[in-house]
């Protein structure tokens, strides 16, 4: 009973950073745009390629809509880095976020400056005390989306498998 209780937390636990992860996507429709550093060092031109970081207060945002179910997996799809082979790894996700009561606030995003950023976040599942989670991130055709290895490492933390993953 304990080992059921275990994995389903692990799975809700799965769900709930992942959608943190969907949510670093953005939608594209946001109309500000940040300053970027001018300089001649051939460093900065590569990162000037990648999409501009979003703040937490733009994750927590976005991460409504990748918990909405109207979304099509397909969009949510796009915000997660080669997972294309599993289309249905979207809903699941969300339905075990819901089914467990979980929640989760992004508290800081960090760019590592090499076409990386990490989400910072709080997640409870039931109300419980909330845990720290960090969320990996790579620039991908103009996105930023969460890292296939992490996807793919929590699924077998929770003993889930995908197709995309093989």
């Amino acid at each position: 009973m304990k080992l059921q209780k275990t994995g389903r937390i692990a799975v809700a636990t799965l769900a709930v950073v992942t959608v943190l992860g969907l949510s670093a996507c953005g939608s594209g429709d946001k109309k500000e745009t940040k300053p970027t550093k001018v300089s001649t060092s051939s460093t900065a031109a590569a990162q000037s390629n990648y999409p501009p970081a979003p703040t937490a207060a733009e994750l927590n945002a976005d991460l409504q809509k990748a918990l909405d179910p109207a979304v099509p997996d397909a969009e949510k799809l796009d915000m997660m880095q080669g997972v294309q082979a599993d289309p249905s790894l979207p809903s699941r996700l969300t339905e075990a976020y819901k089914q467990n009561g979980a929640a989760v606030t992004v508290t800081g995003v960090t760019d590592l400056g090499n076409g990386t950023i990490t989400a910072d976040g709080q997640v409870s599942i039931n109300g419980g005390a909330p845990n720290q989670v960090v969320v990996p991130f790579v620039a991908e055709d103009g996105k930023w989306k969460v890292q296939k290895e992490w996807i793919c490492n929590t699924l077998s933390l929770a003993n889930q498998t995908s197709p995309a993953c093989s």
